[in-house]
């Protein structure tokens, strides 16, 4: 019988271990490595190759440009910038991130890394942040190729009443409080997971449409929220209540991302709704897309998104820079 992905040797190439002992040269060569290519710092200002060191008595790293005169240092302009904490930290907390196969919850990680929970949370959603970043933009499909689509509601918990005679039916809008969100996800089989968040299921087919190539096949099932994609696409659908796999129908790969997001929800999380539902959504696809993939090579990707993306539109220094996510 072979050996699933993450009991194998091949999945373990980077430890905690290994990250806590490098020496903070190390840490900022790492970075420096993942930020330029060839390891040789760039103005972030005005494009200028042409830099010197200048460390602070604190024995921070930081560069001056020649051109500008301005002093930046290696997260400047990423979502890292401003940082407070030693380079190696920040390595361990993309590490301690990544080797979560369902997720990593802000409390666990504030505990393991030492600092304070609100730290350990906008750390947490700088890190999806720069997953998402890879999702930016995605096109799935095309000719040939098979889509599958499909929904699952979070957040709006509604506690029910005591005593029997109070209770009233939680499946009805009206005697819901409005927080409730679907994520709806596609996914394309043997190729990349996109999920989106709206109101209700019939609001995301114009999404779908922007993000699903014509000639696309796509799969879902019963839900009357499809029939609109009809028009637009070949439409194969399946019915739960009679199969979970008919004729060789089935939409088994977006019913696993729900899973892996739910198993985050109730595991880890516990509640994951409003704004932030979207980040949320977005890990777990990414950590779908790379669940065979090293958890060195993994580090590395995260690593290499967020030195790549801008400061963040949502968490700027520790804490939220907006109420609501973008």
């Amino acid at each position: 019988m072979p050996t699933h992905f993450l009991l194998s040797a091949k999945a373990r190439t980077l430890s905690l271990a290994t990250v806590m002992r490098m020496t903070d040269e190390e840490a900022e060569t790492v970075f420096r490595s993942v930020r330029w290519t060839d390891g040789k710092a760039v103005c972030p200002h005005c494009g200028c190759p042409t830099v010197y060191e200048c460390r602070r008595p604190s024995g921070a790293l930081r560069f001056r440009c020649k051109a500008c005169r301005k002093d930046f240092s290696i997260t400047s302009g990423t979502l890292f910038a401003f940082h407070k904490m030693p380079l190696r930290t920040y390595l361990a907390a993309i590490a301690i991130f990544v080797n979560e196969v369902k997720g990593k919850s802000a409390l666990a990680m504030s505990r393991d890394l030492d600092v304070q929970y609100k730290t350990a949370f906008v750390l947490s959603h700088k890190l999806r942040e720069a997953m998402a970043s890879e999702l930016k933009r995605m096109h799935l499909g095309g000719d040939g190729e098979t889509v599958e689509v499909d929904g699952g509601y979070f957040g709006g918990y509604v506690k029910p009443a005591n005593r029997k005679e109070n209770r009233r039916d939680r499946r009805l809008a009206k005697n819901q409080n409005g927080k409730r969100q679907v994520v709806v996800v596609v996914r394309e089989r043997g190729g990349s997971t996109l999920p989106a968040v709206f109101k209700s299921e019939g609001a995301a087919q114009s999404w779908i449409a922007s993000r699903v190539a014509r000639g696309t096949k796509i799969v879902a099932d019963e839900a009357g929220s499809w029939n609109g994609l009809e028009a637009r696409y070949q439409v194969d659908r399946i019915d739960h209540s009679q199969a979970y796999s008919l004729d060789g129908i089935y939409s088994n790969g977006a019913e696993s991302y729900f899973s892996r997001l739910r198993r985050a929800e109730i595991g880890h999380h516990h509640h994951i709704a409003g704004a932030y539902l979207v980040r949320y959504a977005q890990e777990s696809a990414w950590r779908e897309d790379h669940r065979r993939v090293a958890n060195g090579v993994q580090v590395k990707a995260v690593a290499t998104l967020a030195m790549a993306a801008p400061v963040s539109v949502d968490w700027c220094g520790y804490w939220q820079r907006a109420k609501r996510a973008a």
